[in-house]
């Protein structure tokens, strides 16, 4: 009875979505349980990982921006074949918990806002097991600086910036557009007079404040900063984003499921209220019944794509 009853609600869903506006956030789940049978049923779709590289983009691939003593850092560049004059940049920064990823995570998205008539960029960056924090926020700041000292060479305008992060890659993306120009992250960078500074910030379902009782128990913050909050309470201070906003922050879009369990809801929360205490541009989409990674399902990566092309339009093209 359990499972037909689950099966009714699924069925309904699919209906539902199918005439959905394409704006309008697709209905999600009311657990993780009836999450998983859709995809074991076949009732939700998720996307190609590694989609077929059109013949209209040219992919730059593996140009160091940064050496380290842990390894080269590089990254990614996609834009159009027809592309004739300089475009803006959307940088793509991957998430997976500061100790794994690749820098190829999120190539559905640079293929289709290259497609777009956006120049976008994915990069690598140092993980927790090879060194502690500052040092991935520092190279997220290096590969914005290296790309605004030679856009010009790859087409991009670097008068227009652009980062998106998911997860931990939505941390960083904060992290290093919240904290521009703070000489506490600019150590390792060459170009280190070019301002750090960014026009937009898409951040997916990332962490904003880790000094919550949640955060502090991660294995992975603790990895992450080398310390647990108890010896050094200020480190877990510093590496929240919220500590850095400010009047005349970037315009912020966020992306966030209400059943996340890998980062919950209230990071979210806490972000939309603390950037309207200070009167920060943002969008607070809040989809209720999608979990972490909810856009490596079909309809709410297309929810994402379409939200995100709107935000790029008007604070990166003017529109």
């Amino acid at each position: 009875m359990k499972r037909y009853l689950i099966l009714i609600f699924l069925i309904s869903i699919v209906f539902t979505q199918t005439y959905e506006n394409e704006l309008k956030p697709p209905r999600g789940y009311p657990n993780y349980t009836f999450l998983k049978w859709s995809v074991k049923l076949g009732f939700l779709d998720l996307v190609d990982l590694e989609p077929e590289i059109p013949d209209s983009i040219i992919i730059i691939e593996d140009i160091v921006y940064k050496e380290t003593v842990q390894r080269s850092l590089m990254l990614d560049i996609y834009k159009s074949k027809i592309l004739t004059e300089s475009a803006p940049v959307i940088i793509f920064i991957h998430g997976g918990s500061w100790t794994k990823g690749d820098k190829e995570d999120y190539l559905i998205y640079c293929l289709a806002f290259a497609q777009k008539g956006f120049v976008t960029a994915s990069l690598s960056y140092r993980f927790s097991q090879e060194t502690i924090f500052p040092a991935a926020v520092e190279d997220v700041i290096c590969a914005i600086r290296w790309i605004k000292a030679n856009g010009s060479e790859y087409g991009i305008d670097s008068s227009k910036v652009a980062l998106v992060g998911g997860s931990a890659g939505g941390h960083l993306a904060m992290m290093a557009a919240y904290s521009a120009d703070e000489l506490y992250f600019s150590s390792g960078c060459d170009d280190s007079d070019i301002s750090t500074g960014v026009q937009a910030i898409v951040n997916l379902y990332g962490p904003t404040d880790l000094t919550t009782d949640f955060a502090i128990a991660q294995e992975a913050t603790k990895y992450f900063l080398g310390e647990t909050y108890d010896k050094n309470p200020e480190i877990f201070v510093k590496a929240s984003p919220l500590t850095y906003i400010s009047p005349g922050d970037p315009p912020t879009l966020t992306m966030h499921g209400s059943i996340d369990k890998v980062v919950p809801i209230y990071q979210g929360d806490v972000l939309d209220k603390i950037l309207k205490q200070n009167g920060v541009t943002h969008e607070y989409h809040r989809l209720q019944g999608w979990p972490h990674t909810m856009d490596a399902t079909v309809p709410v990566n297309e929810y994402v794509q379409n939200v995100m092309t709107n935000f790029f339009k008007k604070w990166l093209n003017g529109d």
